[in-house]
């Protein structure tokens, strides 16, 4: 640091560079911030902690990194892993047990080179830190009975006498320009570190740690193989290098062999082996004649040394057959880098030992740019801004950043501003080409399947895209594999598997549809830009060039007839996605003139939302249609005046919320999948014997009931996804029937033996049920809502039902039939305000191990619920009329969650409780009545997580080490009690959470 008025004690060593240093370490964190949570987390700390996390300083802070649960040994590792260690020093700092043990791991960790501590005298004086002495001193002496005393008022001394600052001395003691000055210090003291082996590997730090951890450094177990993937520019041949020169000290031999798919292409295989032969053996004479030569002598000569082999950018397996063999001794090690994963896989690579390599964080990819752009951790004064635009563009794609760093390096705002608005359209070439590698090992097909994704689908679910594909005549789901193991696309692991894209990837797709006729849009086979779909439709003679366009309509933009006569011209079109946002985007009298082409007879997928036409144009062949989309739409029929058009293509047909009025299903005779939810309007479908046979799913939600009978009723294939919601009852009063599988034609009321899951909701009689339930023998899960008043009495004969649930119910109590119910597992009773009991056989549902009694009129628990051996789950929450719990509640030997939040009659919590050995989680929160816990609570050893917020509790039991979860948000009570503080100490553990 350089000299100023805020410094004290004596001058710090000069910092060790890489080449002085014996073993340069790599560090997780830059900067660890230890404090006293109470007298500065929402003041000093947390302004130093954003000012320094702003300027991509990677920063550690307990309740920012530290998750709940984990223990302080977790704590200790970050202060390991931290090059910086800054102590703020406040009046209650040595108050805390916790801080003094974080301090004296610091002051262990400290050593003046590789991790330097700083203290920080927030409102104490650096001598009352030497000697403890004032408020220090008080605070110390509360741990006089401690025997880590020793430890902690040597470890103060210590930090006392380090270089640091003293806060009033700064800025006369201005919190926020003392901030700045912290800040921009501690960033010159990172500018100031060589980067050696680190320099180009910011952010690979934990990716460091994952492959150290899968090579086992040190074991003499059989070879391994660690697979490292990722997109191009990604960095893993960065990390690989970074890797191979931490570690290759540890092996007899080793060799990096960069760009193995470049080289293997100007060189054959051969004069790689030689070059693997010649620098493990350290013999430049060796000379291979063939690849099966050189097989031999790498398998003669290679098992007598262990070896640490890079092979960097494989991208086919036979370069892994001629050079990473089963041939090295034990203990050796072989790293590859390939954007394909399919070629470790073919290899035999352990899919436990191949590593997806992420995109750095915001804040690493800050450092990254910086380090590129001004030599720094941190922008330059003034190109903050600047600096966070182009780290938003590269998102988080080292090469992109790198690029971008070097070029802009020393170059003014007004460049700056000029190449970010150039990469608007012009994307970077040194990033596209890097990236385009991958595309050009792609099959043709999937080659076009990359870039209708790219174009199109990006963002999709998956099952869309893979209808839409499909429906264009390409093997999805196959090509979609292709397209991961390549890199090129994420399958989000999300509830819709959403296809995912990187920016610049998309850029890529986007600019590979462009770049042979840059400046004619007309002859781009895909087109989504508005302005060149509207220069398209200018050209009345048509194209043969696009394929694929998608478009949103908005109205008075484009004029609807506009974009709908050129259609038609349009020869090689097989995808067609129109997105109209509003019903007033075309013309309520508007009209097809049926002499027209509107939509070109290529067509293989349409979409069209809004679609303002009553029927299909009649030119319109549609004989290669396989998918017909039209939500919303004002479609009454598929075409006009009786025409009878088969369409022997077209396997799914969606018409959700379209005024349809009649579908002939014989004109679709194999269709997989019809959708026609909310269809309230449809009073006719004409489905003759045989058209039905590969459907799979229908969806008649919002159909009439009859309308839904007619068709449900005919369906003959196993396995069919019958989703159905019926607006009028008939013949049986069930609103959602559905995801029920059948495998036969249905009775009379609509009911088979084989559905599996049935929810009655929003009626308020039974008669039409009751007597049918017994036919149900397969059912598992049954739901009643509503203002039902009680159950059917034929309930036992469901032999198979493991799931009750009732919700706003007015049924009180259960029929005797339900606890005939063997194989239950689960009751879940929600708002049922007249629910008043339950009976005395509850013991009898020996496998019930979820129970649930929410907002009910429950007074009391039978004593017979202590027979449920296997009751893992107890719920009984907001039930205000709950006065106690059997005082053998212990008895529930596997419960491992017990809630009774806002019982407030509930009163003393019974003994027995104290017995439940796998209690984990426990919730009192406002049971206002309850106003202790039990003397031996302390033996629930696994317990993990206590809430009595706003109860009447006074004290916590002592030896409550397990816990790692505890909230007291409105005990007053317990918090004014003076033994709080010692019980909370004493679960060294644990991390409480004060909501």
């Amino acid at each position: 640091m350089a000299a100023d008025n805020k410094k004290i004690h004596q001058e710090k060593p000069p910092m060790a560079s890489s080449s002085n240093a014996s073993n340069p370490k790599s560090f997780k964190y830059q900067v660890f911030i230890s404090y006293r949570g109470e007298d500065t987390r929402k003041t000093f700390v947390d302004h130093l902690y954003a000012s320094l996390k702003q300027l991509g300083i990677h920063t550690f802070r307990d309740n920012e990194e530290l998750e709940e649960g984990n223990q302080i040994e977790e704590l200790f590792k970050a202060i390991e892993e931290s090059r910086f260690l800054i102590i703020i020093f406040s009046q209650n700092y040595a108050s805390s047990s916790w801080c003094l043990k974080e301090l004296t791991k610091i002051m262990e960790c400290e050593d003046g080179n590789q991790q330097i501590a700083y203290p920080l005298f927030y409102d104490v004086e650096p001598s009352d830190i030497r000697y403890q002495s004032g408020p220090v001193g008080r605070a110390i002496a509360k741990h006089k009975t401690n025997d880590q005393i020793k430890n902690w008022e040597k470890a103060l001394q210590g930090a006392g006498n380090l270089v640091g600052w003293d806060l009033k001395n700064i800025a006369n003691g201005h919190e926020a320009e003392a901030v700045n000055q912290i800040v921009k210090e501690i960033s010159q003291e990172l500018r100031s570190i060589r980067l050696g082996n680190d320099e180009n590997v910011i952010g690979m730090d934990r990716w460091m740690q994952v492959l150290e951890s899968s090579l086992g450094i040190g074991l003499n177990d059989k070879s391994r193989m660690i697979g490292i993937k990722g997109m191009g520019g990604i960095g893993k041949t960065t990390l690989a290098r970074a890797v191979f020169n931490k570690l290759s000290s540890h092996f007899e031999g080793s060799i990096f062999i960069e760009g193995v798919r470049e080289l293997s292409r100007k060189k054959d295989l051969c004069s790689l082996q030689e070059l693997i032969l010649s620098y493990v053996l350290n013999n430049e004479n060796i000379r291979v004649g063939s690849v099966y030569e050189g097989e031999r002598l790498m398998r003669m000569r290679l098992p007598y040394k262990k070896v640490l082999l890079v092979l960097d950018d494989v991208d086919d397996a036979k370069q892994l057959e001629a050079l990473a063999g089963d041939w090295f001794k034990d203990g050796s090690r072989i790293i590859i880098t390939t954007r394909d994963e399919k070629v470790l896989l073919a290899h035999g690579v352990n899919v436990n030992w191949i590593h997806d390599v992420s995109l750095l964080s915001d804040e690493e990819a800050m450092s990254l740019f910086c380090r590129y752009a001004f030599k720094s951790y941190i922008p330059d004064e003034g190109y903050e801004e600047l600096s966070s635009e182009v780290v938003r563009y590269a998102a988080g794609l080292p090469l992109t950043i790198k690029v971008l760093g070097s070029h802009l390096r020393g170059a003014k705002k007004v460049v700056w501003r000029d190449a970010l608005k150039r990469l608007e359209t012009i994307p970077s070439q040194e990033t596209l080409e890097v990236l385009e590698l991958s595309y050009n090992s792609l099959e043709d097909d999937h080659k076009e399947m990359f870039l209708d994704i790219a174009c199109f689908l990006k963002e999709f679910p998956k099952e869309h895209a893979v209808r839409v594909l499909d429906s264009c005549g390409f093997r999805a789901e196959y090509g979609l594999r292709i397209l991961e193991q390549k890199s090129l696309i994420m399958i989000l692991n999300d509830k819709y598997g959403t296809l995912s894209m990187h920016d610049r990837v998309v850029e890529l797709g986007k600019n590979i549809v462009r770049q042979s006729h840059p400046h004619e849009p007309n002859k781009h086979n895909r087109l989504w830009i508005e302005e060149e779909i509207e220069e398209l439709f200018y050209d009345d003679e048509g194209t043969e060039a696009s394929t694929c366009i998608g478009l949103e309509l908005y109205p008075k933009e484009l004029s609807p007839d506009f974009i709908i006569n050129g259609l038609g011209n349009l020869n090689k079109l097989r995808y067609l996605f129109l997105n109209g946002k509003h019903d007033d985007c075309f013309p309520s009298d508007w009209k097809f003139d049926e002499s027209k082409q509107y939509f070109p007879n290529s067509l293989q997928y349409l979409l069209w939302k809004n679609y303002p036409g009553l029927s299909l144009p009649q030119t319109f062949r549609a004989n290669n249609l396989v998918t017909l989309q039209l939500p919303g739409s004002k479609i009454v029929r598929l075409w006009e005046s009786g025409e009878r058009k088969v369409l022997k293509k077209l396997r799914h047909l969606h018409l959700n919320n379209t005024k349809i009025q009649t579908l002939d299903l014989g004109m679709t005779p194999n269709l997989e999948i019809l959708e026609l939810n909310g269809c309230h309007d449809l009073v006719e479908i004409h489905a003759p014997a045989g058209c039905l046979e590969r459907l799979l799913t229908v969806d008649l939600r919002g159909c009439r009931f009859p309308v839904a009978f007619s068709l449900v009723n005919q369906l003959e294939s196993i396995a069919v996804l019958v989703k159905v919601q019926c607006l009028e009852g008939f013949e049986f009063p069930v609103i959602r029937f559905e995801f029920q599988y059948f495998k036969r034609p249905l009775n009379s009321i609509g009911l088979v033996s084989d559905v599996v899951f049935l929810d009655l909701l929003q009626y308020d009689t039974l008669e039409s049920v009751s007597g049918n339930l017994c036919s149900l023998q397969n059912l598992i899960q049954i739901k009643f809502e509503g203002p039902i008043p009680e159950l059917p009495n034929d309930m036992d004969q469901l032999k198979s039902l493991q799931q009750i649930s009732l919700l706003n119910t007015h049924i009180k109590r259960f029929p005797d039939s339900v606890w005939m119910l063997k194989h239950l597992k689960s009751i879940t009773i929600f708002n049922c305000k007249h629910f008043e009991e339950l009976p005395e056989n509850l013991g009898l549902l020996e496998k019930l191990f979820f129970l649930s009694l929410c907002s009910t009129g429950i007074r009391r628990l039978p004593d017979s619920i202590c027979m449920l051996k296997n009751l893992k789950i107890l719920r009984i929450e907001y039930c205000g009329l709950l006065e106690k719990l059997p005082e053998d509640i212990g008895e529930l030997e596997s419960l491992e969650k017990l809630k009774l939040t806002k019982c407030e009659s509930l009163g003393d919590i019974p003994y027995s409780i104290c017995k439940m050995k796998h209690l984990r989680f426990l919730h009192l929160a406002n049971c206002s009545q309850v106003e202790k816990l039990p003397e031996d609570f302390g033996n629930l050893k696994g317990l993990e997580e206590l809430d009595i917020q706003f109860t009447g509790i006074r004290r916590l039991p002592h030896s409550i080490s397990s816990l790692k979860g505890l909230c007291i948000f409105g005990s007053i009570s317990l918090l004014r009690s003076c033994d709080f503080a010692t019980e909370i100490q004493s679960s060294e553990k644990g991390t409480f959470c004060y909501i």
